[in-house]
């Protein structure tokens, strides 16, 4: 799987050609328990059937990369592992794998006397010896500590962009050259931005486009098509991931989004939307995937768009987010926050936590909190 390509390249989807290089891949991440080695299998033959040329499987325990070994057997799909905060499991899941995720802001988590490089050039190994490439995640719910202290808190991107450098120079002079960088937020126009300035001081490297949390069909396919259309257009990406919010059974609707954008991006099929989201009401949410401890989630997201309708005219923002792992950081920037445990969702006013409440109790406390948003900003 190589990834380091000409920074001149032209950009090519399916038989046709934008700008000035070559095709893009679309990649989809599997919903089930990794440990549920059936129904993860199944959920890849389906993915893959769907056109899917990189699917991601979530490792976050060694029991999970026991089942991925069984998993690998089981399919001739590319695989690549999300290590999450573990990332000595990279060792045990390299053999089965095509390409390794790593999050920059997660590193800290494990083994904090150890600095990051050092942790990064056993991640590098490790691919080097498995003939895997690797991702450089940056994700703006989960970006390194020491660079966000830098930054004025509503300065979301530099950070970014400074660890997404700062990991590719590093990987640079260790001459390992087969990784990508992502960089992803909820927002379109942050995504956006924070690629095009990527790509104008390091145009080398490949960058794996996604707006993360996008939230249900439609609205999350549209967000999606803001920043692709944007920026592929423009020779911008390399692969690609659309994040929709939906039951495991319809995962494949990811694919098929995301094939129908590239083809109409290729075709000149393509919107402006600069004012997007600025004086109507905006709903994010995140992609269901393994990390969810809750379905319940899922039909909530739904409830929540529902019950909002009434405030589609207002410059509000909720999230609805689907584990404790992405949640808390979040819905930091949010109006009002959601992110969902097992049994309780715990509301946020940005980044304010306002208590847990069951999943059959958390509409009214949130409709209570929208109206109080929605007067302070009219009286504003």
């Amino acid at each position: 799987m190589e990834l380091r390509r000409n920074p001149t390249r032209a950009v090519r989807i399916g038989s046709s050609t934008i700008g000035a290089g070559h095709p893009i891949a679309v990649q989809s991440m599997t919903a089930t328990h990794t440990q549920d080695i059936d129904a993860t299998v199944a959920q890849i033959a389906a993915l893959y059937e769907a056109g899917a040329d990189v699917i991601r499987v979530a490792v976050d325990s060694t029991k999970d990369a026991v089942a991925l070994a069984e998993i690998r057997q089981q399919t001739k799909a590319n695989l690549a592992v999300d290590l999450q905060e573990n990332y000595r499991l990279a060792e045990v899941v390299a053999p089965y794998v095509d390409k390794i995720r790593y999050n920059p802001g997660h590193l800290y988590h494990h083994e904090r006397e150890k600095p990051w490089q050092e942790k990064v050039q056993y991640l590098a190994g490790i691919a080097q010896d498995n003939d895997c490439a690797m991702r450089v995640g940056v994700n703006c719910g989960s970006v390194d500590p020491a660079k966000k202290e830098k930054y004025d808190p509503a300065d979301s991107i530099t950070p970014m962009l400074e660890s997404a450098w700062e990991h590719c120079d590093f990987l640079d002079s260790l001459g390992f050259t087969r990784y990508c960088v992502s960089m992803k937020d909820s927002d379109p126009q942050k995504v956006i931005e924070g690629n095009r300035r990527f790509a104008e001081k390091r145009p080398d490297v490949p960058l794996h486009l996604g707006v993360t949390e996008a939230g249900m069909p439609p609205d999350g396919i549209i967000k999606t098509r803001i920043a692709f259309e944007q920026l592929i257009s423009k020779g911008i990406g390399d692969t690609i991931r659309v994040s929709l919010t939906v039951p495991n059974s319809r995962k494949s609707e990811e694919i098929v989004a995301g094939r129908k954008i590239l083809d109409d991006i290729a075709a000149g099929r393509v919107r402006s939307f600069v004012d997007y989201g600025l004086q109507t009401l905006n709903i994010i949410s995140c992609p269901s995937c393994s990390r969810v401890e809750n379905e319940a989630f899922i039909e909530l997201a739904q409830q929540v768009k529902e019950m909002t309708s009434y405030a589609k005219d207002h410059a509000v923002t909720i999230a609805v987010m689907g584990c404790r792992v992405n949640g808390p950081g979040e819905t930091d920037d949010a109006d009002l926050g959601l992110w969902c445990g097992p049994t309780f969702v715990n509301l946020k006013k940005g980044p304010a936590e306002l208590g847990a409440f069951p999943y059959d109790a958390i509409l009214p406390r949130l409709k209570e909190e929208l109206d109080k948003v929605i007067a302070a900003k009219s009286a504003g």
